[in-house]
């Protein structure tokens, strides 16, 4: 969700050629440019801030459950990788519990720039055989 405004904007790029965008919704509050959920956590005391039985964890938890629903009435996923923490092509942890679901549910999985040079998950994500289409949404079947 950290690039959920180059996302909108890649949505309606998207919607102009021709295909159909279920798009993750912010399921936390929203503070200056960054929207992400690291944002929200940081601006919050830090994940440890917050105790396992806190009702943030809910509220991820269905996030996380309310975006595998979207994979499954998804015909593929799109990966929207960007620079993040000086990281080119950032792939998080929630991104890539979300491309192992689609994997494991048979979708294809599109991933706009390169997979990042360093991941702790890089051997899971080229495992996944995901499609990589250099910044060209064009090379995405309608």
């Amino acid at each position: 969700m950290a690039f959920y405004d180059q996302f909108s904007a890649l949505k309606t790029q998207l919607e102009n050629e021709g295909h159909t965008v279920i798009a993750p919704e912010l399921e936390f509050e929203t503070a200056g440019d960054d929207t992400s959920v690291g944002a929200f956590f940081d601006r919050n005391g830090g994940v440890d801030a917050f105790p396992p039985d806190h009702e943030v964890w809910e509220k991820k938890g269905r996030a996380i459950t309310a975006h595998f629903r979207k994979i499954d009435a998804s015909d593929c996923i799109l990966v929207t990788n960007y620079e993040k923490k000086g990281i080119p092509n950032y792939i998080g942890g929630n991104t890539f519990l979300e491309m192992g679901y689609a994997y494991g549910t048979g979708k294809p999985i599109y991933v706009l720039n390169e997979l990042p040079l360093t991941s702790a998950f890089k051997e899971e994500m080229l495992g996944m055989r995901p499609v990589v289409l250099h910044g060209d949404t064009s090379k995405l079947p309608l």
